[in-house]
């Protein structure tokens, strides 16, 4: 099955896209790239996460091209059953070497299991692997900023240290978005000057740019912002 969605990839390529992703995603070479558009790829990823075959290309790691990696994860994005997506999920980690693929991964079942996920996110978030610790971070963003929320879930990106752009990045994400949706327990982290310096004036920028945030928290936080 693995050959039939790679010639089903080749079918749907589009090489000035694959232009366009290959300078989103330096760390990608350009001959890993078909050039599928995200669409497409999710609509395959319905498609065949239908059939039990495509357990067999799950399996099938690593894959060639970046367009299968993509679509590897939309397919454990689709599955149903929390334990089955989390062996899943922990086999493919490794294997994950760019942001687009890692932050397209979004597993509709964690919203079911948060007291479990916690317990993983936690593990991932203090990976040396880079995008094993993305993930981890995202995925503390996306499940435990609003009703499940905690003020010590904010203690776990800020404990971070890291020369890594792209966990750097997230961290300031992180908690750009925590400013807009937990500003009071979040804004602490800021005024005390709890992440690096990169991290923190990468926060600022990010929250500053946000619609969420207010006029007056955005003035308050370019007074915030740390001199190189």
């Amino acid at each position: 099955m693995g050959i039939d969605i790679q010639k089903k990839l080749f079918l749907l390529k589009d090489p000035k896209y694959a232009d366009f992703q290959a300078r989103l995603t330096p760390g990608v070479s350009r001959d890993r790239i078909i050039g599928v558009r995200i669409p497409a790829l999710r609509k395959l990823a319905k498609k065949y996460y239908k059939d039990p075959e495509h357990i067999q290309f799950l399996n099938q790691l690593p894959h060639p091209y970046y367009d299968e990696d993509l679509l590897h994860g939309l397919l454990i994005s689709e599955e149903r059953d929390y334990e089955i997506c989390m062996q899943q999920m922990e086999a493919f980690l490794p294997y994950i070497d760019n942001w687009a693929v890692c932050d397209s991964i979004s597993p509709k079942v964690f919203a079911k299991h948060k007291a479990e996920l916690i317990v993983k996110i936690r593990a991932w978030i203090v990976s040396p692997h880079t995008y094993a610790c993305r993930f981890g971070i995202g995925m503390l963003m996306k499940h435990f900023l609003d009703e499940d929320f905690k003020p010590v879930y904010l203690e776990l990106p800020a404990a971070v240290r890291s020369s890594e752009y792209y966990v750097n990045m997230m961290i300031a994400w992180f908690y750009a978005t925590a400013l807009a949706k937990q500003w009071d327990e979040t804004i602490s982290y800021l005024e005390t000057d709890r992440l690096d310096l990169w991290t923190h004036n990468k926060t600022i920028q990010k929250a500053i740019e946000s619609y969420r945030i207010t006029a007056e928290q955005k003035n308050y936080l370019r007074s915030l912002k740390r001199k190189v």
